[in-house]
């Protein structure tokens, strides 16, 4: 008898989910979404058996439940649990970014049937909704596990195999460990990065080429600020205690900046950029952490008509998908610089080897 699962949000992670999950061949997933024609692809790709449209109904029908939603409607639903008629047990799970609040909701569960392990797949894309989903998003990336008081490692492993065609790898974490760090290193650099954009905007009433400008360094410092406003709003209030925290550390580090460069402290300036490029040097390469990253090629073109189509071209014979492109230098009569992203690195490993065998001059920067 196949496992029912029931995945309620099929956007970028719920639906990269779907795609996963649906590979096995002892699941039948049925699929909630609040857009039909996220619903009516999702079925005809075959990445869901069955859309619903009454949360009871499914739930009572399922025996995993995977909360796809941003965090306080994913708190609706466990407070809707609780009062359900369930007949036989139901494990849930979500894939909130900030776990606080949730934990909370699911530690007072008492009904008898509900098991709840907290989830955190931590990838993405700035792209948001079906059409964004991916199978591979999750590959090698830290998927959190974060059991609540009603579950115990035997939940946990069941949700490990359930999403084990994710090959994400699982680390299990206390919900204020991982409250805190994706707050160091995911919500607090978007906040960031929207604050850079804004000072930019800013900036363009006095110098309106600034947008022109503004590529290379700028654009890859803040991508992220193009993901969903929405769900960050969500993010950043449930987290808002530790992101205030955070602030007042910022401006803290930003005054002792401002004070070098007033008082001419040089040693002291080359100090704080030197120790910051040594830690951030020996941040792992490989691994896909909670900002998404994308795997580059870096490309040697020529200033000639065609230089860019060329090099595109080749790698579309191969069938290999590329996520980004951008012309880092390129200046009339000298060569330039092509940088070219891709999901993977088989297919950035992939992409070297063909280009070189074409003789082009490409790197992949360690």
């Amino acid at each position: 008898m196949k496992q029912k699962i029931l995945i309620v949000g099929l956007g970028l992670i719920g639906g990269s989910i779907a795609m996963n999950v649906s590979k096995k061949e002892d699941v039948f997933i049925i699929g909630m979404d609040g857009d039909d024609e996220t619903l009516n692809m999702a079925l005809k790709q075959g990445v869901i058996d069955q859309a619903s449209f009454h949360f009871e109904e499914a739930a009572q029908e399922a025996d995993i439940c995977i909360l796809a939603t941003p965090i306080s409607i994913t708190i609706d639903y466990i407070h809707r649990l609780e009062s359900m008629d369930l007949k036989k047990p139901l494990l849930v799970t979500d894939v909130s970014s900030v776990k606080n609040q949730v934990l909370e909701a699911a530690n007072r569960l008492s009904h008898p049937f509900l098991s709840f392990v907290g989830g955190h797949p931590m990838a993405g894309s700035h792209k948001h909704g079906y059409t964004a989903a991916k199978p591979h998003l999750f590959e090698n990336a830290i998927y959190v596990l974060t059991p609540s008081v009603h579950a115990d490692e035997k939940e946990a492993d069941v949700i490990k195999e359930l999403l084990s065609e994710t090959k994400a790898r699982f680390v299990t974490f206390t919900t204020k460990e991982h409250d805190e760090m994706t707050a160091v290193i995911s919500h607090f650099p978007h906040l960031i990065a929207s604050s850079l954009v804004h000072q930019a905007k800013e900036w363009e009433g006095t110098h309106p080429y600034i947008k022109q400008m503004a590529a290379g360094g700028f654009k890859d410092i803040t991508r992220i600020a193009s993901s969903n406003p929405k769900l960050w709003q969500d993010i950043f209030f449930q987290n808002k205690t530790l992101l205030i925290s955070m602030l007042d550390d910022w401006i803290g580090e930003m005054e002792r900046i401002r004070t070098y460069l007033s008082q001419g402290e040089k040693e002291k300036t080359y100090k704080y950029l030197s120790d910051a490029k040594l830690y951030r040097d020996g941040l792992p390469t490989k691994d896909k952490g909670a900002i998404p990253s994308f795997y580059d090629i870096y490309v040697d073109i020529h200033d000639q008509p065609g230089a860019i189509r060329d090099v595109i071209g080749i790698l579309a014979e191969e069938a290999i998908s590329i996520k980004n492109i951008q012309i880092l230098e390129i200046r009339e009569g000298i060569t330039g610089v092509l940088r070219i992203s891709f999901a993977t690195s088989a297919e950035q490993w992939k992409s070297k080897e063909i280009l070189d065998h074409y003789q082009y001059e490409v790197m992949i920067q360690q």
